[in-house]
């Protein structure tokens, strides 16, 4: 992500409150999401994860 001019990281932050907020958790250091899934998962799930994602990202731009 590119930082918001004068605020490093808050465009991350607020991506992962968002994110917590639909029940998906990310890490997020300086403007770097973080996406740790599980090691058994469908294609499904992470089409949903991606999915979550990208749509608190078009609000955020």
């Amino acid at each position: 992500l590119a930082p918001r001019d004068g605020a490093p990281g808050e465009r991350a932050t607020e991506l992962f409150r968002r994110a917590f907020d639909t029940g998906l958790l990310v890490r997020v250091t300086g403007e770097i999401i973080a996406l740790s899934p599980p090691l058994i998962v469908s294609e499904a799930q992470i089409d949903e994860m991606f999915g979550r994602v990208g749509e608190i990202l078009e609000t955020l731009a």
